[in-house]
């Protein structure tokens, strides 16, 4: 019998900073490259196909790449590395996730593409199996743009969509579990006959870098001064730490669009 469940799911993960400052080890180096951005949370709720509520789940993870959190994501999430301790990794971590998604049809349901291209970037990483991972997701963010009448290229933010739709909230947001289950209240409110179910073509977005630039690196000094120039003032600590964030997230072409 054919089964299908809609699994809404949410990620927090971390980054690295600083780094030209600190001594790491070359093949650290290597390996953070290849992963710029490490799951520290998972959450999840799962749905049936009339968009009933079966389980969730909502899983830390031990990281393995960076030891200490960026301080924007500890701001953001309140995650800590003494939250993190004890933890699983992310290969057991991960594998609980699969038993959640259960052996039926399942359909990845996201606010916004981001998550579903790090869950990938995670597992490729870990050299973890990917065939149990599906590949049909919705794009739950999209669709919420398009009910509001949002200009083409611009998205909804979850809580501003939450607050229209006049879903019950506690502002706990920026928390994988409490997320996944605001995307999954979103989509009951607004789901109808137009929603169509994509498939996810997994691509690797590393591209090693050449010799001849491989010592190069951005100007800080520099780039905070060309902000400050355009806003006329002085920029806060938080505000270069949104900043680099936002270089590093630009430099996986994740947003990139045709």
């Amino acid at each position: 019998m054919y089964i299908l469940n809609y699994i809404v799911f949410d990620l927090e993960f971390n980054s690295g900073f600083n780094e030209n400052k600190i001594t790491v080890p070359e093949t650290i180096i290597k390996q953070k490259r290849h992963c710029l951005f490490e799951i520290i949370h998972i959450g999840a709720v799962k749905l049936d196909e009339n968009f009933r509520k079966i389980s969730g789940f909502n899983e830390l993870v031990k990281p393995q790449i960076y030891h200490r959190i960026n301080p924007f994501v500890e701001n953001l999430t309140g995650i800590t590395m003494d939250s993190l301790a004890n933890e699983n990794h992310f290969n057991v971590v991960y594998n609980n996730f699969l038993q959640f998604m259960g052996d039926s049809t399942s359909v990845l349901c996201v606010w916004g593409l981001s998550d579903i291209k790090e869950l990938f970037n995670n597992v490729e990483y870990y050299k973890l199996n990917t065939t149990k991972l599906s590949k049909e997701y919705i794009n739950v963010q999209f669709y919420a743009s398009k009910y509001f009448n949002y200009p083409k290229g611009t998205n909804i933010g979850l809580s501003k969509a939450v607050d229209l739709l006049n879903i019950e909230s506690n502002n706990n947001y920026h928390n994988a579990f409490y997320d996944a289950c605001y995307t999954s209240e979103v989509l009951k409110k607004i789901y109808n006959d137009t929603f169509k179910i994509d498939t996810y073509c997994y691509s690797k977005n590393f591209t090693p870098k050449s010799k001849s630039n491989s010592n190069s690196k951005v100007c800080e000094e520099a780039l905070f001064n060309q902000f400050e120039k355009m806003y006329h003032r002085k920029i806060t600590t938080e505000e270069k730490s949104m900043i680099k964030l936002a270089y590093m997230m630009g430099k996986t072409n994740q947003f990139t669009t045709n």
